[in-house]
């Protein structure tokens, strides 16, 4: 993938970075900060997390092969670059949107905005996610952050597009799991006792799947699959480099994962795959108390879904 020179991105920087002050500054309105609407017909995918790594690749993918995708992420000039690489496939169309996961009142922007702006939603991809180094870290509403960023932002942001996911049916929902999976601890879910990165880490990922298990069965007849992914082990995103740890896979192994589950025929709903295999996750993601139990912490700490 081509980066763009220097100069333009330093220009179209300055430029998008004015465009996001002044939409910042109407309340808490989101607006595309770049790209083009989708044409009649195009299918509509939405991918958190689309300004590099995984999310990245697989936003060029759909676009190379006709799609419309929803580009999300914290930095507009990574945004505005996918963008510009989109419009270099000459094949498919993209719009970039800034928000940050970690505030619910940015998630509820973000999905507001879409909303407005499309009249349809194919597919949504719930990628973004973060591995982080050191110490225990809230977000801005006071949840321990990767269980906000990994997990809570998804499913307000799910819940929030569902009707226009149902409208636009068959259409479908991917969560970007992990075979990385913790027991989530519902008497302490925050690990305000005994945080570890690893076991928070895994405890969101674990949710995510509950989840995507949880809403498949309150979906049935709908015609909107969900299904969750260990899209590869160790891929060479930034996430994982900067934290030195091995790399064991690349972010294109892991875009075949997901690509799998957005075009794939036959993948059924509320599943867990390991890469593009069904696979078994955690025994307590089909332990229907921890789904309930899940549920209604859920509800509690977002307003959604109840």
């Amino acid at each position: 993938m081509k980066s763009l020179p220097f100069v333009l991105r330093s220009a179209v920087a300055v430029t998008l970075v004015l465009a996001v002050s002044a939409a910042s500054a109407a309340s808490q309105e989101r607006q595309a900060v770049a790209g083009d609407p989708p044409t009649p017909g195009q299918r509509v995918v939405f991918v958190t997390g689309s300004t590099g790594g995984l999310g990245r690749v697989v936003a060029l993918r759909l676009a190379g092969q006709g799609d419309h995708v929803i580009v999300h992420g914290r930095n507009v000039e990574r945004g505005a670059e996918v963008v510009e690489e989109v419009r270099a496939t000459g094949s498919g169309s993209a719009r970039f949107y800034q928000a940050d996961l970690g505030s619910f009142d940015e998630v509820r922007a973000l999905a507001a905005a879409v909303r407005r702006d499309y009249p349809r939603l194919d597919v949504l991809v719930n990628n973004a996610g973060v591995l982080l180094d050191g110490g225990r870290l809230e977000s801005a509403d006071g949840h321990e952050l990767h269980f906000h960023v990994n997990y809570l932002a998804g499913y307000l942001l799910t819940f929030e597009l569902l009707p226009l996911l149902r409208s636009s049916a068959p259409s479908r929902v991917v969560h970007v799991a992990s075979i990385s999976q913790q027991p989530i601890d519902f008497d302490d879910p925050m690990l305000e006792r005994g945080y570890g990165q690893g076991r928070a880490y895994g405890q969101s990922k674990l949710a995510q799947i509950i989840f995507s298990m949880d809403l498949a069965d309150e979906l049935k007849g709908t015609g909107v699959t969900t299904n969750a992914v260990h899209p590869a082990t160790l891929m060479d995103t930034d996430m994982v480099t900067e934290l030195g740890m091995p790399v064991r896979s690349s972010v294109e192994d892991g875009a075949d994962s997901l690509m799998n589950l957005i075009d794939g025929e036959n993948v059924g709903s509320g599943g867990y795959f390991d890469q593009t295999r069904h696979s078994r996750a955690h025994a307590q993601a089909y332990d229907r108390d921890a789904q309930a139990a899940l549920r209604a912490l859920s509800v509690r700490l977002t307003g959604a879904g109840g």
